[in-house]
């Protein structure tokens, strides 16, 4: 692999992670849109159940459980930004290694 090449990739990179940060902050502004629905969503149903708490509660929950599923859904959205962005680090730090050694070889 050529310096050139090494520089490249490090650049695709570094620009790909950079796009990870964007793309965590919208994942987590999801999250967050979803847990404050699930939380409306379900103070609401409980606020308008009639029977015991229990009964309110068991209500409230099923009348939350499709804003429960967003929230869950955006939940695995973040992990996978944050798995992805990690991956990438990795990558980044694979290639810099590679690049130190072929400039060791280079010296010798």
């Amino acid at each position: 692999m050529l310096p050139s090449q090494i520089m490249s990739e490090l650049e695709e990179l570094t620009r790909l992670n950079k796009k990870g940060i964007d793309a965590l902050y919208e994942a987590e502004e999801r999250l967050a849109q979803c847990e404050r629905t699930l939380d409306l969503t379900e103070a609401q149903a409980f606020l308008e159940a009639q029977g015991t708490v229990a009964d309110r509660q068991a209500l409230a929950r099923l009348e939350a459980a499709d804003a429960r599923y967003d929230r869950d859904i955006a939940k695995a959205q973040v992990n996978r930004v944050k798995t992805k962005m990690r991956s990438i680090e990795q990558e980044i730090m694979s290639v810099a290694t590679r690049a130190k050694m072929m400039q060791a070889e280079m010296r010798l």
